[in-house]
């Protein structure tokens, strides 16, 4: 494929696809805040207000890797904690998706680069989950540019590039752990590759076994050139996972990277914490439990239909772009690549994940959007063609399937992602999102919080007070149950206590007069008719299991209005 870039039609596509990756930043960034946290965004952003609470910190499999809690906690540090915050990192990397682009445009055409560069910019699957706290994105996102970055080594031969690659892998490893299977499609897919120049294009005579041997002997002398680079990229590597991975102890005993300083002699103990320790922790969580033993079809349809709605116009394009470029004259073995790679996702990862999760699918619709964008180049250079030729029925084809596309991922863009981001309807939103907007009276908290004196908060009931005392605060409640509220209280620093049944109710009531309560709806008549002058606002915390999470806050506004005044006459 001709290279588009050195020359003025490449440096059209460069500006074109860095475009287009401000307009992808812009869409990231605008009402990044506005949507209510996420049961799983508000358990990860709570750990990481809890590392910066306490300075200690520990590799948890249960919330993925660390990258998110490493980098947010500097955020918080920085700017603040609050939802745009919370979400901003993985925005900004979102956003960078369509740079990636660049790193295929010697094995692409420029419609192709361009076309690439939009679809992830603008796909409304990524788009979504671009503003969401969540591993997967990250992910996707360093193992792009991983692969990128060692196909342009090879393009080019330069060693840079095969540093950066090691180093987005190694950020990749510290996203989420089924990093491992994107190793695993990769090479799946490359055994189909070979299978097809050995067993096809050679004839089925054709030796395998001399010409590997062949193949050897010529790259040999080559390989032997890049071994010093190879040592210095597995230095970086280890160098990237033990900064990550490795423990912070804070205050409390035993070896951490953040003691390293005071006591170098340490580094063994760490270095095997954040690796063998890690690994350990891995394999106990996903690999020997059972969070996978479920029914398959059920998951695959699940996923299946959010791609349909979320990227449909995408999957059709990259089934024509694979097609018209397998039996094309010259195929492309990175179009074939990158078709398996996401076709085998949507097979496999329906297995291997322990929910039924849109997010799953974002895995997949990044390596089709490469072959969508050879698709998508045909479309528009028959087009063009046919234009050219003055073929009037070819035009308008070209332009009804163009409008098809757009309008989809238009529409779906739009009306998911930004108009309808937490309804139950949308086959983009997880389930545990909050169906309602809970921000006014997340604000109303917060603002009678900062100046009230005593409790703050007061949870009735035992769907939402434990009867233990936990590790978490608030420790009097069932933390889970109670999510994504944590994050909001330990966020704005919320005195709570907790009831779990009337007399304990009346009690806490009598002792400190609270300005918010919160309990199940079901309870609502008992606590109106004890929290006389409270407004009372219901709220349904996830978008199924209503009736069990259809929660109500009672807040006294009067307090309010007391606190605004006292606020505004200090």
């Amino acid at each position: 494929m001709e290279s588009t870039g050195g020359n003025a039609r490449g440096r059209r596509v460069t500006l074109a696809v860095v475009a287009i990756a401000f307009f992808g930043f812009v869409a990231r960034i605008a009402f990044l805040g506005d949507r209510i946290a996420h049961w799983d965004e508000a358990r990860v952003a709570y750990w990481v207000l809890n590392y910066a609470d306490t300075g200690t910190f520990e590799y948890q499999p249960i919330i993925h890797g660390p990258f998110l809690q490493q980098v947010n906690h500097l955020v918080f540090e920085l700017v603040g904690a609050n939802d745009f915050t919370m979400r901003l990192v993985v925005a900004l990397l979102g956003a960078a998706l369509p740079l990636a682009a660049l790193l295929f445009r010697k094995r692409l055409s420029g419609a192709e680069t361009v076309a690439f560069a939009l679809f992830l910019a603008v796909d409304p699957i990524l788009l979504y989950y671009s503003r969401f706290m969540r591993s997967d994105l990250p992910l996707a996102v360093f193992m792009l540019f991983a692969l990128g970055f060692l196909i342009r080594a090879l393009d080019t031969h330069r060693p840079r590039y095969v540093h950066l690659g090691v180093v987005a892998l190694a950020l990749a490893f510290t996203t989420k752990e089924n990093v491992l299977v994107y190793l695993v499609t990769w090479l799946g897919a490359l055994v189909l590759l070979v299978d097809h120049r050995l067993l096809v294009e050679r004839g089925l005579w054709f030796d395998p076994r001399a010409a590997a041997r062949n193949r050897i002997k010529t790259l040999g002398p080559a390989l032997r050139a890049w071994i010093p680079h190879v040592l210095l990229a597995v230095v970086e590597f280890l160098v990237v996972v033990v900064y990550f991975y490795a423990p912070r102890t804070g205050a409390d005993g035993g070896p951490g990277f953040d003691k390293l300083l005071a006591d170098p002699t340490l580094l063994p103990a760490v270095v095997g914490e954040a690796t063998v320790g890690s690994w350990n922790a891995f394999f106990t969580q996903w690999v020997s439990g059972d969070s996978q033993d479920h029914a398959y079809l059920p998951y695959l349809g699940d996923l299946v239909e959010t791609l349909v709605v979320g990227s449909g116009a995408l999957l059709v394009l990259a089934l024509v772009g694979f097609l018209v470029d397998r039996y094309s004259e010259n195929p492309r073995d990175l179009v074939a690549f990158a078709f398996y790679w996401g076709f085998v996702s949507v097979l496999g990862y329906p297995i291997i994940t322990d929910i039924m999760a849109p997010w799953a699918t974002v895995h997949a619709v990044v390596p089709l959007m490469l072959p969508a964008a050879t698709g998508a180049a045909v479309l528009y250079e028959r087009g063009t063609t046919a234009l050219a030729h003055d073929h009037r029925p070819a035009v308008a084809a070209a332009l009804v399937i163009a409008l098809l596309v757009v309008g989809q991922m238009g529409y779906i863009g739009v009306e998911n992602v930004y108009l309808d981001d937490q309804s139950e309807s949308n086959a983009l939103v997880q389930y545990a999102q909050p169906a309602d907007d809970l921000r006014p009276t997340i604000e109303d908290m917060a603002a009678v919080s900062a100046t009230n004196r005593g409790t703050d908060v007061l949870l009735y009931g035992d769907f939402l007070v434990s009867n233990t005392s936990g590790s978490r605060e608030p420790k009097c409640s069932e933390w889970f149950n109670l999510l994504p509220l944590p994050w909001y209280m330990d966020a704005h620093d919320m005195n709570v206590s907790c009831a779990r049944d009337p007399s304990a109710f009346e009690d806490r009531l009598n002792e400190s007069n609270p300005p918010v309560v919160i309990g199940l709806s079901t309870d609502s008549e008992f606590l109106a008719a004890n929290l006389e002058g409270y407004d009372e606002r219901a709220y349904v915390l996830r978008t199924q299991d209503t009736a069990k999470t259809n929660t109500t806050f009672f807040v006294d506004e009067s307090r309010l209005s007391r606190n605004a005044t006292e606020q505004s006459n200090p």
